[in-house]
Parts: structure tokens; sequence; C-alpha cells
């Protein structure tokens, strides 16, 4: 996670950006009224993803049962009609 103040940050803010989006590197920038945390969008979606199967009730269980199942639980891609 990069840190920064609110001063620097105004000063790089494209670099900032830029190396958020490309190598979804946080940034962290501190204010005399607090912090934010500045996150790529892809970053962004993919925890708001997580919070939402996170949600789902056993959802967790389930996931980790099928993930240790064997191969022949599942049906073939072939065998699937699209």
């Amino acid at each position: 996670m990069t840190n920064t103040n609110i001063t620097n940050f105004r000063k790089d803010i494209y670099k900032l950006l830029e190396n958020a989006i490309k190598y979804n590197e946080p940034i962290n920038v501190s204010t005399k009224s607090g912090n934010a945390v500045i996150l790529s969008e892809e970053d962004y979606n993919s925890l708001m993803e997580t919070v939402y199967i996170s949600s789902i009730p056993k959802l967790k269980e389930e996931l980790i049962e099928r993930k240790n199942s064997s191969d022949e639980d599942f049906v073939s891609e072939d065998e699937v009609e699209w």
C-alpha cells in the first residue's frame, strides 16, 4: 500500500492513480480529518464480490465441500448443452 499525505497526493495524483490501476496498488491518503483509501475499480469490484459471496449463508462451506469433491461428481463440459 502506498501511503501519502493530501499535499503529495495532489502533486502526484496522475502517477499514483496510474499505479493503483496498473499494479493494483492501494493508496492511503492521510488528511487532517482522517485517512482515505483509493483502490482501482478492479480491486473494488473484487472486494464487493467477496463481501457479497461471504454474505450468503453456508456458501463458503458448500464451495469447500465441492472443491474437495472428486472429478467423478461433476459433469463433463462436453455433456453440457449451451
